[in-house]
């Protein structure tokens, strides 16, 4: 799920409001969230279930990712954010770990010429600054040279995890208050909105899981509060086009109140 390699052979403030829902071509009445989230979930399964090693599993789940970012330039989503490396995964084996950052600065160096071909802008998100500095410079030109990109927003989480987020919003904020910036009473949900790593961003409207799992691992923990969560069986190399369908009929069908009263 959570691992670089999932998504590399792809690659080679104020609060946001979603707005209207737009309608999808063909698909009358359906209606389409502004901001899509994704753990991208199940590829080793998937490998394993086929007799092959785990890393044609992230192989097979990157090309899907290629498939599920046209979906959305389809349908009319702005933004897809996609859980691709968490911060518990430095527990993995080092020699593993290591492999996947070369991997990642491998692949995002060749498939970014693909990402602009389909105007599609990539942004990262994540605790960067604890990457190898390498790996921040690249991270740093990548979203530079993609900024003027409109087509869609790819938003990538990278040494990612909702609790860090949180925690070093906060450490913000304290610093903030700290050297008389603001006073502690001025600390609202707007001013811990502002402190995460994407303020521009407006939160995920529906939040997909696939491979069965029902959980949310950590991911958009401030962001998801109020995000409609759509669950799947299905293996993340395997969702295709009908299985997106099904998620934005199940998101039509939800009445999204955000602690109000059934809309009439």
């Amino acid at each position: 799920m959570r691992n670089i390699f999932s998504i590399l052979k792809f690659f080679g403030s104020k609060k946001k409001t979603a707005g209207t829902p737009a309608t999808a071509p063909g698909e009358t009445g359906l209606k389409i969230p502004v901001h899509l989230a994704v753990i991208m979930d199940g590829n080793g399964r998937w490998a394993t279930k086929r007799g092959l090693p785990r890393s044609a599993g992230h192989r097979a789940g990157a090309e899907n990712l290629e498939n599920v970012c046209r979906m959305c330039c389809r349908y009319g989503i702005q933004y897809l954010t996609v859980y691709a490396f968490s911060t518990e995964n430095w527990s993995r084996p080092a020699d593993e770990v290591n492999t996947l950052m070369d991997l990642f600065v491998e692949f995002i160096r060749t498939f970014d010429v693909k990402l602009a071909k389909e105007g599609i802008r990539l942004r990262f998100t994540g605790d960067i600054a604890a990457l190898p500095a390498d790996m921040q410079e690249i991270v740093r030109q990548t979203e530079l040279k993609s900024r003027e990109r409109q087509n869609l927003q790819l938003i990538i989480a990278i040494n990612y995890g909702g609790r860090r987020e949180l925690t070093q919003a906060c450490q913000k904020l304290a610093r903030e208050v700290r050297d008389g910036l603001r006073e502690p009473g001025s600390i609202d949900e707007n001013a811990v909105h502002n402190a995460l790593y994407l303020p521009d961003v407006p939160d995920p409207d529906l939040l997909i899981r696939p491979s069965g799992e029902l959980r949310l691992s950590n991911f958009l923990t401030w962001q998801s509060a109020y995000s409609e969560l759509w669950f799947s069986d299905v293996l993340w190399p395997d969702f295709a086009d009908e299985h997106m369908l099904l998620a934005l009929q199940a998101y039509t069908a939800r009445d999204r109140r955000f602690g109000g009263i059934r809309s009439s």
